[in-house]
């Protein structure tokens, strides 16, 4: 079982910004998903972004421009850089990955949440305004 730990969460103003790493214990095959999700209390989790194992990344409506996902394979971790953070991005940031057979991963998004096998604990982001 694949083993993820989030960092970065914090307290920031509005207009600040964060970045939320992603550590896993490993990848366990070269085809994969990553994503991060987030969750309000009282509310369902809901999909941020998604990158694949090509690059290929895909963003929600509400935090498309200010949100960039990335990955670096070399050290088994994803990042979520979040710009220009609002009082709505307050919530419980979780990352996600789903490793794939092979060759390729096809339809990575953030909103398959099913798709995603392994979980982090999650990080906390509150955002003041």
């Amino acid at each position: 079982q694949v083993q993820l730990m989030e960092s970065g969460g914090g307290s920031v103003q509005a207009g600040g910004s964060l970045r939320l790493s992603c550590a896993a214990s490993e990848y366990t095959t070269s085809d994969y998903c990553l994503g991060w999700f987030r969750q309000v209390p009282g509310k369902e989790r809901e999909g941020v972004a998604a990158i694949d194992s090509d690059g290929r990344t895909t963003y929600a409506d509400s935090v498309k421009g200010r949100f960039t996902i990335s990955q670096d394979s070399s050290k088994n971790t994803q990042y979520l850089q979040m710009n220009s953070l609002k009082a709505e991005d307050t919530a419980m940031y979780y990352c996600a990955a789903d490793f794939g057979d092979g060759p390729g991963y096809f339809d990575c998004s953030y909103r398959e949440e099913l798709d995603f096998g392994s979980w982090g604990q999650g990080t906390q982001v509150t955002v003041s305004s």
